[in-house]
């Protein structure tokens, strides 16, 4: 069994939530994922330990932890894998051993990790060693997303 978590940012606006809402909705619909959830780095609810706790509660052992994110930055590569509890709390330089749980499979290293803002997103997740998380990197670049950018340009 595979659950899915989408991370969004959010926001004091409501629309950072209701578009990663959307986004899951659109993905529960293509069944590929039993159960599709959203969890929210800030200012709106469910906040990503919630979320996770949520399907580690319906019996779920592996977790695919998916960014909503465009580029890698501070939250996609320090905040989120420190709260998943796959980064110590503490480690702010790339030559670290960051990785401090067996839950760690695609989460890359090595991009600049000075934080520009000076607020806690919570502390680690004290997540179950019976539980697989799996951190995949945020959408990049990709053909698909270009594809998109140029619609919008065009006004489409």
């Amino acid at each position: 069994m595979e659950a899915l978590v989408l991370v969004g940012h959010g926001s004091k606006l409501p629309y950072s939530k209701q578009t990663v809402t959307e986004v899951a909705d659109k993905i529960r619909a293509k069944g590929q994922f039993e159960v599709v959830e959203v969890g929210m780095m800030e200012f709106n609810h469910p906040t990503i330990p919630e979320a996770i706790q949520k399907v580690i509660d319906m019996g779920y052992k592996k977790i695919v932890v998916t960014p909503v994110f465009l580029a890698p930055g501070n939250h996609t590569e320090r905040d989120i894998p420190t709260i998943l509890g796959l980064l110590d709390e503490e480690c702010h330089d790339e030559n670290c051993d960051c990785h401090n749980h067996g839950h760690a499979h695609s989460h890359e290293h090595g991009h600049d990790h000075a934080h520009g803002h000076a607020h806690s997103h919570g502390d680690p997740m004290d997540i179950p060693e019976d539980v697989e998380i799996i951190y995949r990197k945020p959408m990049g670049a990709d053909d698909r997303v270009i594809d998109i950018v140029l619609d919008r340009a065009k006004g489409l």
